[in-house]
């Protein structure tokens, strides 16, 4: 049975749904996670996502800024949102997706907060909440449903670059919110307690560069190519073997009215 699950950091979910429905009738993955919908509940593009086939949604929103979204061809179930650092932020939702005749997998979708400017918590309320919210994602276990036989994977703006090749210069960048130290140490500090498989560097060796976000600031960003990873799928230990590939659509990132990030796709094959 083949699976494929997409990320992607949309900056808007109806202000692009066009490419949304675009990349949707091109690439067709089982599930699409959406972060930075930037729409309460009763606005999302539910029925523009059901004309495309995509019947299933777990959404959590709220108006202008942050929300998550879990769009599915495949049935979900027990939805789920929670509250991180005490502010309700819409920055999470997690479900069941039922994949036929092979597994049940909760997904878990995150906006993690970008941090501001400032790399210090002393004087930057906006970087402390980040670090509190990766600290609290540390109770987050890959396994804590495989008694009951679900799996689980992880996706999502994680806003952190947590390796060297990660980052288009690991040393200009050591003082650049989402790659200083205490960021990347925090988020593979969290992968580890709960046993994560990153499976973009399963698929994509750590030696080699990888981005999924190029900043709006640059004249050029495909020639500047000043990108990071920002972006990430992790899973259970269990579905690791069964990873086929995974794919960085850079080319979304020149579409008209693009996003700053662009779509990540991981297909399995149970």
């Amino acid at each position: 049975m083949a699976f494929s699950l997409t990320t992607w950091n949309i900056n808007s979910v109806r202000l692009r749904m066009p490419l949304v429905q675009h990349f949707l009738e091109t690439h067709q993955p089982d599930v699409l996670c959406l972060q930075e919908t930037k729409c309460p509940n009763d606005a999302f593009p539910s029925a523009a996502f059901r004309k495309l086939g995509y019947e299933h949604m777990a959404i959590h929103g709220q108006k202008g800024y942050h929300g998550v979204a879990i769009i599915s061809r495949l049935p979900l179930s027990d939805d789920r949102r929670q509250t991180y650092c005490e502010i309700d932020h819409t920055r999470n939702v997690s479900a069941i997706v039922e994949v036929p005749g092979a597994r049940r997998i909760r997904i878990h979708n995150f906006y993690v907060p970008a941090g501001g400017d400032e790399p210090d918590r002393e004087i930057n309320e906006k970087f402390a909440h980040k670090l509190d919210f990766v600290e609290e994602m540390k109770l987050l276990q890959a396994d804590a449903e495989r008694a009951d036989g679900v799996s689980s994977i992880l996706v999502g703006d994680l806003n952190i670059a947590p390796l060297e090749t990660d980052v288009w210069s690991h040393k200009q960048l050591l003082k650049v919110v989402s790659h200083t130290p205490v960021e990347t140490e925090a988020l593979l500090a969290m992968q580890r307690a709960g046993r994560w498989v990153d499976l973009i560097r399963q698929h994509i060796p750590p030696e080699e560069k990888i981005f999924t976000w190029w900043s709006y600031r640059a004249k050029d960003w495909d020639a500047a190519d000043r990108g990071r990873r920002l972006d990430h799928v992790w899973s259970s230990s269990d579905l690791a073997p069964a990873l086929r590939r995974v794919d960085v659509l850079r080319e979304a990132r020149g579409w008209e009215r693009p996003s700053d990030h662009v779509p990540v796709t991981a297909h399995f094959d149970f």
